[in-house]
């Protein structure tokens, strides 16, 4: 019996064949990283949304919201670099269901000196899925004494000016007196409170180091200066500056104005990564310090109102609207549109 040949697939075929396999990848991919980014950003979302509930619960068992930092007293300019350094994350360590790493801290101790580095450790519910903090830590000689400091993505909005500023210009989560709720004149519903931060490979950046109160590390102040009031605690008030439209921290903003830190290593890289910086000197037109809310979202940040919801604050918002959602007691009503959500 003759057999007849097997024939078997041309090479201009196979190349037709991987050509449609290609095709279709290439349609695909795009569905699927958007699908990812999805779940990532629900992820983060709901994140915020413990956090928010900490705060609520921290709020009825002590009848105020936390203080921004257990730094030294001060009724003026705050000092982020002074006191126990204790973060406003660190105290409601309780109501994110982490009692028993809140149990480690010593409170009687800085946050350099405490026994077992409880500030190493990594909380699940402080990094956000779509950035890479789960490894992350800082570590400074100098800054930290060589102590190492776990990172996340979470911080708090404590002024529509300057972290320093935050007892003159206060957001909802401040220094000194602990507020409450009854201080929140705005509205809860109208008050930013906490927005996504990123984290960056190098050790000695302080962005995202949740246990320290410092700038870019658990607080972050919007740099819209105000209008009419002199920063010298003898007058109330707060007026948002038209000139600093476009200077403002808006969301992952890139410049001119960039994150204030106490060290800024390699800031070219830095550049590189959308996160630029520049270093705070004391006794210099350096000498203050405000951040910007970033993530690896498109087109914006997922934020914390103090009324609990969660949102979605895009990198084109009204920077005016913006200040005005940060500072606690302006009066005005926003309309917050197509920027959340």
């Amino acid at each position: 019996m003759k057999l007849s040949p097997r024939r078997g697939f041309s090479l201009v075929e196979l190349l037709v064949v991987i050509a449609i396999i290609g095709i279709l990848v290439s349609l695909l991919l795009p569905a699927v990283q958007n699908a990812r980014e999805s779940a990532r950003r629900i992820g983060c979302k709901n994140n915020l949304k413990q956090i928010g509930l900490a705060l609520a619960n921290y709020a009825s068992a002590f009848g105020c919201l936390p203080a921004s930092g257990i730094v030294a007293p001060s009724k003026g300019l705050y000092d982020p670099r002074s006191g126990l350094q204790f973060s406003w994350l660190v105290q409601i360590l309780p109501q994110l269901e982490q009692q028993a790493l809140h149990d480690k801290f010593d409170p009687n101790r800085t946050v350099f000196q405490q026994i077992g580095d409880p500030q190493a450790i990594h909380v699940p519910t402080l990094m956000c899925p779509s950035d890479s903090a789960r490894d992350l830590e800082f570590a400074d000689y100098d800054l930290t004494g060589g102590r190492s400091f776990a990172k996340g993505n979470y911080a708090a909005f404590v002024s529509p000016y300057h972290v320093e500023n935050q007892n003159r210009f206060p957001g909802a989560i401040v220094s000194g007196g602990r507020q409450t709720y009854d201080a929140i004149t705005d509205g809860l519903s109208n008050t930013l409170c906490v927005s996504e931060v990123l984290t960056r490979w190098h050790a000695q950046d302080q962005r995202g180091a949740w246990v320290l109160p410092w700038n870019g590390s658990s607080q972050i102040a919007f740099d819209m200066h105000d209008l009419v009031h002199p920063v010298n605690y003898s007058s109330s008030g707060y007026a948002a500056d038209p000139q600093y439209v476009g200077l403002a921290q808006a969301p992952n903003n890139r410049g001119p104005n960039v994150d204030m830190l106490y060290r800024c290593p390699d800031p070219v890289d830095a550049q590189m990564n959308k996160m630029p910086c520049n270093e705070w000197l004391a006794g210099t037109t350096r000498e203050y310090l405000s951040a910007a809310p970033r993530s690896h979202h498109p087109g914006g940040v997922c934020v914390l109102f103090l009324d609990g919801r969660v949102g979605f604050i895009r990198n084109t918002v009204d920077q005016i609207a913006m200040a005005y959602m940060i500072y606690i007691k302006d009066g005005k009503t926003i309309e917050i549109g197509d920027h959340v959500f």
